[in-house]
């Protein structure tokens, strides 16, 4: 079923987290053996326009495959529970996801935008031999894989439009937190906040056990795990992207590890990778599309020799 421009038709699942908090999974399942699990960027959810194109080209494509939208923690529409919330490094909810759905098939790919490109390739890189069996294949589009050099360059005056409008939304979330939570969070002075150091050093580090900023970027970059990485993986960062350093492009580690992919597109800046009939390769879906056909004809040609 195709629903409407802001729902493809999802149905909602609640899954409870160990520590009480939970996400929100939306579904669009036909009964496939193979799922793709998305995952949305800062600020984004399963309605934001870039994955419900990339929902609706897995969903119509063929062969069929179930999609299944992650909403990161209070991510939702619904306040989350605990003072932990989504980061750019956090792998350990994704995991619980995994485990919760993976019986239920036989293969399963990862695809994540931005932030969540980068929590996917974390996954995957940061400890392989705890990689569930079933996962087969990841694409990620946009992704600061280097967090502290692409907060440096959100922080330019080119891109205060974005800072504004990220900080403003992390900011509501904090503040409903807090007004559900009476002295739980200290909110003196979130308003004068004008970049992710100044919010990351004050909010997400200590809210989730970092030292500060640096420490948090340190340990929550992808790129340090990417030669870790042992499925096959796209990544897809366009050498226009407003939001990327150098350091996002990592052609060393893509040169050294055969089941990483690097594709440097000159254009589609962040997430600005739409289907256009005149250039069908160009899409991010027909992209992802194209990679998970390909990983699957090479499991069928071994399954064949052996």
């Amino acid at each position: 079923m195709i629903g409407s421009r802001r729902d493809p038709g999802y149905r909602r699942e609640r899954l409870e987290l160990p520590d009480g908090d939970f996400v929100d999974l939306d579904w669009l399942a036909s009964g496939s053996s193979d799922l793709v699990l998305l995952l949305h960027g800062l600020e984004g959810s399963s309605r934001s326009p870039y994955l419900i194109a990339m929902a609706r080209a897995l969903q119509t494509a063929a062969p069929g495959r179930d999609v299944l939208a992650l909403n990161l923690r209070g991510c939702s529409g619904e306040p989350n529970r605990t003072r932990r919330f989504y980061h750019s490094g956090e792998t350990d909810d994704l995991r619980a996801v995994i485990e919760q759905v993976a019986d239920s098939y036989e293969r399963i790919a990862l695809v994540g935008f931005s932030l969540g490109g980068n929590i996917a390739l974390k996954y995957l890189g940061e400890a392989p031999d705890r990689i569930h069996p079933r996962i087969n294949a990841a694409v990620v589009f946009s992704v600061p894989c280097h967090l502290a050099s692409s907060a440096a360059v959100l922080g330019r005056p080119v891109n205060q439009i974005y800072m504004r409008r990220f900080l403003r939304t992390l900011a509501a979330k904090l503040r409903r937190y807090e007004r559900d939570n009476p002295g739980s969070i200290d909110l003196n002075g979130i308003g004068t906040l004008r970049t992710f150091r100044e919010f990351d050093d004050r909010y997400t580090a200590p809210l989730h056990g970092f030292l500060d900023a640096d420490d948090y970027w340190s340990r929550s970059s992808s790129r340090q795990f990417l030669r870790q990485i042992r499925v096959p993986t796209l990544l897809v960062n366009a050498r226009n992207d407003p939001f990327l350093s150098p350091e996002c492009y990592p052609e060393d580690e893509a040169r050294d590890n055969p089941n990483l992919w690097l594709e440097t597109p000159s254009t589609g800046g962040h997430l600005g990778f739409p289907e256009r009939a005149r250039e069908p390769r160009l899409g991010a879906g027909a992209m992802a599309l194209r990679f998970l056909d390909e990983v699957a004809d090479r499991e069928r040609v071994r399954a064949a020799v052996y």
